[in-house]
This record gives C-alpha cells, structure tokens and sequence, in this order.
C-alpha cells in the first residue's frame, strides 16, 4: 500500500466515478504508514489531535493475551482498545456492537473526542486482523477520522521504529456518538435476502470453514456458510508482508469471486471481525456503504435451520 498524503481524502480512497462533493465527506483517508505515524509522534502537537489504538484480539485457541501483549510491548503513546469489553454484554453473540452511549463513554475514556484523528493496529502475525473491526465501529458511530496502520504492529517492528512499554494514561475526552443503521445487517435480513437476493454475502473466514472442511474454533458451532454466499478469506487483501494491497488488486480480487461493487453487499465471517476486512477493501475501492452482518456465522449456524447451512462436512442435523 503506497503512501497517503497528509490531507484528509487520501488517493488510494478515490473513485473518479463518484462526485468529489459526494466522496469526500465519506471517503476519510483508511490507511497512514509507519512512516508517517512515527513523523506524527516527534510533532509536539500530535498528542492533541493523534491518537493511537491497539484493538488487537485473538481467539482464545491461539493462547494469547492481547492486553498482556499490550502492556509488555505497544507504539508508544497506544492505548488499549478492548474489543470484548466495548461491546453488548447482554447479547449471546460474542462482541456485538454496544449502544452508542457505551461506545462513547468507551472511547472518551480512551482520551477520543471530536476532532482527534484515530489510527488504530494490532498486534496480529497478518499484519492487520482486528484493527479493521474498531476502523468499522468508529465509523458506524459517526466518527469518520479514522484510519488503519498500515502492516500493523508486525511492519511497524519490521522497520525497527521505537517500541513502548509504558504504562497508557489517557486524558479522557468528550465522545459522541450516533449508530448509522446502515452499516448494520440483522439475521432477519440476512433470512430475508434467501428469497429476495437483494445484497451479495461475502464471508471472510478461512476456505476450509467456509466450506465445511474445517473445525470452527467455538465449542458447539460447525463450520459451513449461508446459502448464496461468496468467501473471499480476509488474507487475501493482504501482501506477504502483512500491508494492504493496492485498490487495483483489491478490485480484481472481488472481480474474481464475480462480486460486482456497483450492486449491494454485506459482509460476514465468524463473529464480525474479519468481515470488516471486506468493507474496508470495497471501501477502498470506492465503495463506502459495506455493511456488517455483526451476529455473523456464530449467530446465523445457532439460528439456523439445517438446509441453511451449506457444508460439505457435518452441517447441522437439527
């Protein structure tokens, strides 16, 4: 992923189809370089309109402790952002979105307000794995300055920048916020769109999950995928080097799965994680209003009746 300018439509998020007046409200720059974060952090002024995030969060079969992590090594001036912790405890989904009052308290306890620009990484081995999802609720409760490292944590130690394990006390800030309906999808439209195809489901997940051939990691729930569904594993908007790919490759990969971008689309994957990887490619490609179907398969396999989940293993029986 090039470089972006210092401006706030960056190149990379352009589409010379949409109207300029139309794009740039919307089209906030999504990605800022190591580079460019380790300038911004010398500036003396940048502790009062940057502020850094690490949203990172792993499944519990991979045995690691993301705060802990956190605390032993980070960017220096990062905070934590608790993805479990800033979510709907009273649903049986796993982190489902909070209510916009809690997700401003959350993130004006984070040291957010109105005018800070967040830049949000994680500490994943891809490079980029959770950071999309808190790049996708920020904006689903109005805050579009908001941008993603590029490579994470992983290309930030690559280039051997500066490191921190000092402790995070951020001065809170005044956060508002106002959920947009629209970056949301619910299982009922989801159960809907079986009949009325109106919107394209692309899933993030592994193939093997997609297809049924792989073990979910959650206890009780089998793997497969909704009907009608395409799978574009969220891997493939990466480089081996754990940066974004350019939006020309981004293109021709939704291309490839015959996803067309001019039509309506949803994104999916296990519990609303990685989908976010799809919305943030179609973004980055012009295409702004992605929704998330946040229960995602957690919710639909729970839901589901067995001929909606297709599977080339186990399925579901009953």
């Amino acid at each position: 992923m090039a470089e972006l300018g210092t401006g706030e439509l960056g190149t990379l998020a352009r589409n010379p189809s949409i109207p300029e007046a139309m794009a740039a409200p919307q089209l906030f720059r999504a990605f800022v370089s190591a580079q460019w974060v380790a300038e911004a952090l010398k500036s003396p002024r940048a502790s009062q309109a940057l502020k850094l995030l690490d949203a990172s969060w792993y499944l519990p079969k991979l045995g690691r402790n993301a705060r802990q992590e956190f605390e032993e090594r980070h960017i220096p001036g990062a905070t934590f952002f608790d993805i479990d912790h800033c979510s709907d405890h009273t649903s049986p989904y796993d982190h489902m979105l909070p209510s916009a009052a809690d997700f401003a308290d959350y993130a004006g306890s984070l040291g957010v307000g109105a005018t800070t620009h967040v830049v949000v990484y994680d500490g994943s081995d891809q490079g980029l794995y959770s950071a999309p999802r808190v790049w996708w609720m920020f904006r689903a409760f109005g805050h579009r300055s908001v941008s993603l490292l590029d490579g994470g944590l992983r290309y930030w130690l690559s280039q051997k920048l500066p490191i921190s394990s000092s402790k995070s006390h951020p001065e809170p800030a005044e956060f508002r916020a106002q959920l947009d309906p629209s970056f949301i999808k619910t299982h009922k439209d989801l159960l809907e769109n079986l009949e009325a195809r109106r919107f394209q489901v692309v899933d993030a997940r592994a193939a093997g999950r997609f297809r049924g051939t792989e073990p979910e990691p959650r206890d009780g729930i089998e793997p497969g995928h909704i009907p009608g569904s395409v799978n574009i594993p969220f891997t493939e908007f990466l480089t081996k080097e754990g940066l974004e790919k350019s939006p020309e490759e981004i293109r021709r990969l939704f291309q490839e799965k015959n996803v067309d971008l001019s039509k309506p689309l949803v994104a999916t994957c296990g519990s609303g994680v990685t989908a976010c990887h799809v919305v943030l490619g179609a973004f980055l490609c012009g295409k702004p209003d992605v929704p998330v179907y946040d229960g995602s398969w957690v919710e639909w396999y729970m839901r589901a009746q067995p001929e909606h989940v297709i599977s080339e293993g186990r399925g579901k029986t009953q």
